[in-house]
This record gives structure tokens, sequence and C-alpha cells, in this order.
């Protein structure tokens, strides 16, 4: 059999890898989501409010004030911030307050700015 036709399973030369990785690949929705989940890291407005968010909680005229951004603009981002799972907000009369949702948040923030000053 000629090299280009060779199966994929053919031209595998660490085959012991090659099984572990597979065995261990998580399932196509785990990966969606994973990348679903990078995408919405993927944008610097939404970066910027969760790093204004930190190590504070703050309400949607303080992020806009901060951030030099429109209240409308911040709100947009924030809702979609707030449907993956990254923010949290608790409402005190008609103040929202947003935060991050969890530490996951904090150490995602973290571990990118880390990788990104090495």
């Amino acid at each position: 059999m000629s090299e280009n036709k060779k199966t994929a399973e053919e031209k595998v030369i660490n085959v012991k890898a090659a099984e572990k990785i597979s065995e261990t690949m998580p399932d196509d929705e785990y990966l969606y989501d994973l990348s679903e989940l990078f995408r919405i890291f993927g944008d610097s407005t939404r970066i910027k409010i969760l790093f204004a968010l930190f190590d504070a909680e703050l309400c949607v005229g303080d992020i806009s004030n901060i951030l030099k951004l429109s209240q409308s603009s911040v709100s947009h981002q924030l809702r979609i911030l707030k449907d993956n799972k990254l923010v949290k907000f608790r409402r005190d009369g008609k103040s929202i307050y947003y935060s991050l949702d969890d530490d996951h948040v904090r150490s995602i923030l973290q571990l990118g700015m880390d990788h990104v000053e090495e």
C-alpha cells in the first residue's frame, strides 16, 4: 500500500499515546461547551468587565464609569456573561449588583494573565 493510501490508524507512530488520548478525550458536547466558553472570553470588553468585577461587586453605572462605556453596552455584555454563568447578580431595591459567578472565573482570568505575562 502506498504512503498516501494508509489509513489514519496505520500512520500512528506512538500507538500507546494515541490509545490513551482516545480513551480520555472528552465527548464532543463538552468540547463544544469549552469552545463556547473561550469564545465568550474572546471579547476585550467582556474581559474588561470581568476584571472590573475581579475583586468588587459593582452595578452597571459603576462599571460603565470605570470602563468609559455606555450603560447600554455594559448591560448587553453583562447579559452575555450572565447567560454563560460567568457573572451573577443580586438585587438590592432598584439596584442590581454584579460579581464574578465563582472562583473558577477568577482562576481562568488569573491563569490567562499569568500566561500572557510570561
